[in-house]
């Protein structure tokens, strides 16, 4: 066999490509294998009969006794949902930032006629909880309705102490709710609805639910359901009530369901399930420390950081990363055509389209990932940045392999 003259590289993207953009995440075969099937009776049968259980699975993997309600949309769509149900025109709702998808959230409230008050904390930092108990203790007249929380924040990668929150608004006997987004974190990093006193929580199915994306959740407990009460006036469509309560089938998706999403959703939650959410949660949080110690290495020369240097503020689904411009731009580029390897841009980092939007890329290890994928990942992100001449420290894929083998 002849060897390809140098002018004509081979091109090894041939193959299974690996996605490791922060959602949608791989999805397991078993969930796509539940997906494929002609479209089922939506009036009798086992799809009606696997709402209960699946419910209750999604319950237990948030940590709550309370409610879920399930809507056919994205995560903005959970948005709305919750907004619509417990905030009214003019209320006041404090949001602090950590990142686009905080001030994406505190939009959205902003478009349904709330009084949108962000604190934003930059790009690198988590939530100055004593910043925001200042504020709450401030508020004596307890205008602030809710407090819109992001555990995690997809772009920045940036993990947010929720429970935090709730001690501060606990310390001045402060009613607002605690609304969390959990989009990036549900099923990955430890977060426990009820323990830590979350009155509303909002997720998707396309990242730790290893789902396509489409659908999403808003859980609530008993004290925003009475706030839900007291509303004036909620969509029908953004109700979680008739969802949460349902009588009838279609009352769990205010019309038709999104069928083969179910049957997906329902093996998901199985697979967590057997393996146990505190091994999910183990699991993603030594792969992530693999990911960490390589980037480490390769930082220790060039430019490469991690947009989060405090490892105890880091998210264990995202890893955001830094290089300069535009090298992250030439690093995705050359992964993804050359060895069919996927990586997630830097979202919200730098101005769309700008030169410093070249220097962010983000790395997903979210869901269905296990020790090999994560070696992959990195023997690729070596590849490319030995092909691109990018500077970089030696040993990464050595440190990453003693944190997966335990050493």
């Amino acid at each position: 066999m002849s060897t390809p003259p140098k002018s004509s590289p081979v091109n090894l993207s041939h193959g299974r490509g690996y996605l490791a953009i922060p959602g949608p995440s791989v999805m397991p075969e078993a969930v796509l294998n539940a997906m494929h099937r002609p479209a089922p009776n939506i009036y009798s049968g086992a799809l009606v009969d696997m709402m209960p259980p699946l419910m209750q699975g999604l319950r237990d993997i948030a940590r709550t006794q309370h409610h879920v309600a399930m809507y056919i949309g994205n995560g903005h769509a959970a948005w709305e949902a919750s907004l619509s149900n417990v905030i009214a025109p003019g209320d006041k709702v404090l949001v602090p930032a950590t990142g686009r998808f905080g001030h994406g959230w505190g939009d959205t409230a902003t478009g349904l006629g709330a009084d949108v008050e962000v604190m934003d904390f930059g790009k690198q930092s988590a939530m100055d909880l004593d910043q925001i108990a200042d504020r709450l203790e401030a508020d004596t007249a307890h205008e602030i309705k809710a407090v819109l929380a992001v555990h995690v924040d997809t772009s920045t990668s940036v993990r947010n102490d929720i429970a935090g929150v709730r001690a501060a608004l606990d310390a001045v006997d402060h009613p607002a709710l605690l609304m969390a987004d959990c989009i990036a974190s549900f099923g990955c990093d430890i977060f426990e609805m009820d323990r830590w006193g979350v009155d509303v929580m909002v997720t998707g199915c396309q990242k730790g639910l290893m789902v396509p994306p489409g659908v999403s959740f808003v859980f609530f407990n008993d004290r925003a359901a009475e706030v839900r009460a007291k509303m004036t006036r909620v969509s029908r469509f953004w109700d979680w009530t008739p969802r949460a309560n349902p009588q009838e089938f279609y009352q769990y998706h205010c019309g038709t369901a999104p069928t083969h999403h179910i049957y997906g959703l329902q093996v998901a939650v199985d697979m967590i399930k057997t393996e146990g959410v505190e091994a999910v949660w183990a699991r993603h949080a030594t792969l992530a420390r693999a990911v960490w110690a390589a980037c480490e290495a390769w930082g220790t020369e060039g430019t490469l950081a991690m947009n989060i240097a405090d490892p105890a503020l880091r998210s264990h689904a995202v890893t955001a990363l830094r290089l300069e411009a535009p090298q992250a731009t030439q690093l995705r580029e050359w992964v993804q055509e050359n060895i069919g390897l996927t990586l997630g841009i830097g979202l919200g980092m730098a101005p769309p389209g700008s030169a410093e939007s070249h220097g962010f890329f983000r790395l997903g290890h979210m869901g269905h990932v296990n020790g090999q994928m994560i070696m992959g990942l990195l023997g690729g992100i070596e590849a490319g940045m030995s092909a691109l001449g990018i500077k970089r420290g030696p040993g990464a894929l050595d440190a990453a392999a003693k944190v997966i083998g335990g050493s």
